[in-house]
């Protein structure tokens, strides 16, 4: 028996790291996962993983900015699953550059997939959620669901040359606490996880030039090997944290020890604060 049996849960960027490691983390604990990355062939390799272990998954791949995808992704639990019961908002990149030299696109790109993804994914499951709700509190039964969404310690002390990514990272702490409060009534926990310094191929230390293609641009990704020690110094535990570590942050927030826990923001850095 899982702490999560027969909850169904979503979550976004689930091809690869964190988000890889909480639909695995999930899958462990007995929720059926809608898997999501960008890469079909990545979000279908995990489905498989969590299948060959006994549980149950499906994809929704593709692009979390497209017009579309938080109705999709909504309907690929429908179909076939069931009402969602959890939603994490994982799934983002960063683009980096000082603000001089950023241009449009780089800024918008970051408000697309770390913003306005969770913003439409939250919109679209709203009106399945409400109509759940007051049908259990007619029969005054109360069923708690969860979103938790994704921030990081940027989005709330800032970091240089982050200025597109730390704004979103903050906005999302603006909506978490939103939605704490337009959606207490019908028993959704909003909360939202920041993290540090997690190991990731966005963050591997490399002094290799290694880039990623979104959306036809290439964007760099790994942090110098001095900078990456720099960050391990700083942080009081003296080391970065885990995929596996993160992910049991976002699941703590998804118990239904966590049933009177809403609009609150985790810091998940090893005691790093800003």
């Amino acid at each position: 028996m899982g702490n999560l049996d027969g909850k169904i849960a979503l979550v976004t960027g689930s091809g690869r790291g964190i988000g890889r490691a909480v639909a695995l983390k999930f899958a462990q604990e007995g929720a059926k996962v809608v898997v999501n990355d960008l890469d079909s062939d990545v979000g279908d390799a995990v489905v498989a993983e969590i299948r060959d272990m006994g549980g149950e998954a499906v994809a929704c791949n593709g692009s979390v900015t497209d017009v579309d995808f938080g109705e999709r992704f909504i309907k690929t639990a429908l179909d076939n699953f069931g009402l969602p019961d959890i939603i994490i908002n994982n799934a983002g990149y960063t683009w980096d550059n000082v603000i001089q030299k950023m241009t449009d696109e780089q800024f918008d790109a970051m408000m697309d997939v770390h913003l306005k993804a969770p913003f439409r994914i939250l919109r679209a499951v709203q009106p399945h959620w409400k109509k759940a709700s007051k049908a259990e509190q007619a029969e005054a039964r109360r069923v708690n669901r969860k979103v938790v969404n994704i921030s990081s310690i940027a989005g709330v002390g800032g970091n240089a040359g982050q200025a597109n990514y730390s704004t979103a990272k903050a906005g999302i702490i603006g909506m978490t606490k939103t939605l704490a409060k337009e959606w207490g009534r019908m028993n959704v926990n909003v909360n939202c996880v920041a993290f540090g310094y997690i190991e990731t191929r966005l963050t591997e230390a490399t002094d290799e030039k290694t880039e990623i293609e979104i959306r036809g641009n290439k964007i760099g990704i790994g942090i110098p090997k001095s900078s990456a020690d720099m960050l391990q110094a700083m942080v009081p535990m003296g080391r970065a944290g885990t995929a596996e570590e993160a992910a049991g942050s976002v699941y703590l927030l998804t118990l239904p020890e966590s049933d009177y826990i809403s609009g609150q923001l985790l810091i998940c850095g090893g005691g790093l604060i800003i």
